[in-house]
């Protein structure tokens, strides 16, 4: 009974070694609300992030739903306690409102997380303030 007692003691610390030595993104932000945005204009928005956790994290891609918006990021490992970046620019070309995903694959224990950019698209005309 004490080996098996000792073996799963073990296990289990083995087990929380392995969780506790990963890298943990952690964004100051996972939404971004623009608003209003003049149509025609293309728009960008950085997310910082800091790695919480023990280990360095390595995003290896990032992912977006259409070409109207083109993802940038940090490319070299980000050390715990470090901060790393994924600018996402948004061609801002139709009218309406968008809701555009953008998702970051990572070395981190969940392996991917959703970062939104949204607002509205709106004609040059709308946009521009009035003179009276």
């Amino acid at each position: 009974m004490k080996v098996f007692f000792s073996a799963l003691v073990l296990i289990l610390g083995l087990t929380t070694v392995s969780f506790a030595q990963k890298g943990v993104l952690k964004f100051k932000e996972e939404t971004h609300k623009f608003g209003k945005v003049p149509q025609g204009t293309p728009v960008t928005h950085e997310f910082v992030f800091t790695n919480t956790g023990s280990d360095p994290v390595i995003l290896s891609n990032v992912t977006v739903s259409c070409g109207c918006t083109t993802p940038v990021w940090s490319k070299e490992p980000v050390l715990p306690g470090k901060t790393g970046s994924v600018k996402a620019t948004f061609n801002a070309a139709a009218a309406g409102p968008f809701n555009k995903p953008v998702t970051v694959f990572s070395n981190t224990e969940g392996g991917s997380i959703t970062l939104y950019l949204n607002g509205e698209v709106v004609p040059k005309s709308a946009a521009k303030p009035s003179s009276k």
